[in-house]
């Protein structure tokens, strides 16, 4: 099976540990939501998969073979991210032309056509670009190579509504035309909602969940009403949070809503993945 696998993964510095006997794994051609707070271990996890950095215990495999120190493995791997791995002297066009050297199969042409789609100037140096447009420096690079597995860490950082909504546009084209592992590490959660088919959420540096989409949307709902109906409903079931205020209250639960509990007094509704995220993180199921 094609993935991309973290076994029992564990990264430490110093004293902290960023990553705590992780195993998850992100299936091949899919776009994937990696989800977590800040210090959740996201970037971490993507550093390990793109040999930025090594493990302290474990391993990461893409497609079977361990990605640290492995040629052949990190040639399928491009990842997005902070790290500023390019001279700040360099311009965006000689970057664009250089690209090729490194990258097996990286189509300039396609580079410049996005990088003017973005308006992003390719006669400026690297180190005088904006946030916003260093974070689409790399976009443009990361949407004109035929990686197997693209893995993009807070692909939109810096960017107005407008680039954003660019940016998930190109996205999809880019995956219907050629598709491949996409993994969108990302705080906007509701703003890739739409875009993905499996979300893993970390916390603290462990898995809390990973699920389709589809199934992490129906994993928890809300039921409201008058206070005491919704404690009792509550009795014995798994409750992530009550919200009360005047008598009223709501409750976010996990599972499906049991119907021998629920009477006319009673509302239920879904809840959404912002929300589901949140409650998650902050119980750490």
């Amino acid at each position: 099976m094609r993935e991309l696998r973290a076994e029992h993964l564990t990264k430490r510095f110093g004293k902290t540990t960023a990553l705590d006997d992780v195993s998850l794994s992100f299936e091949y051609g899919k776009i994937h939501a990696l989800l977590g707070r800040n210090g959740a271990g996201k970037t971490t996890l993507l550093g390990i998969a793109s040999n930025r950095l090594v493990p302290t215990g474990g391993q990461m495999l893409v497609d079977g073979e361990p990605v640290t120190d492995n040629p052949y493995a990190l040639a399928k791997v491009f990842c997005t991210g902070d790290v500023q791995m390019i001279p700040g002297s360099m311009h965006v066009d000689d970057l664009i032309e250089q690209m090729g050297r490194f990258h097996e199969g990286f189509d300039a042409k396609r580079a410049k056509r996005l990088a003017k789609a973005f308006d992003l100037d390719v006669k400026a140096k690297t180190g005088a670009l904006s946030t916003g447009y260093r974070t689409i420096c790399q976009l443009v690079l990361a949407l004109s190579l035929d990686a197997d597995y693209l893995l993009l860490d807070e692909p939109v950082l810096g960017l107005d509504a407008a680039h954003r909504e660019l940016f998930y546009q190109l996205l999809m084209e880019d995956y219907l035309e050629r598709p491949r592992t996409v993994v969108i590490a990302t705080h906007l959660i509701e703003e890739v909602a739409n875009l993905v088919e499996r979300v893993t959420i970390i916390d603290e540096g462990r898995v809390l969940m990973q699920a389709s989409a589809d199934e992490l949307r129906s994993s928890g709902y809300s039921v409201s009403g008058r206070a005491a109906d919704v404690r009792a409903y509550c009795e014995g079931l798994d409750v992530l949070d009550v919200d009360e205020l005047g008598g009223v209250a709501v409750a976010y639960l996990l599972g499906t809503p049991d119907a021998e509990r629920l009477n006319d007094r009673l509302d239920t509704a879904p809840v959404n993945l912002l929300k589901l995220f949140v409650l998650l993180t902050e119980k750490g199921v």
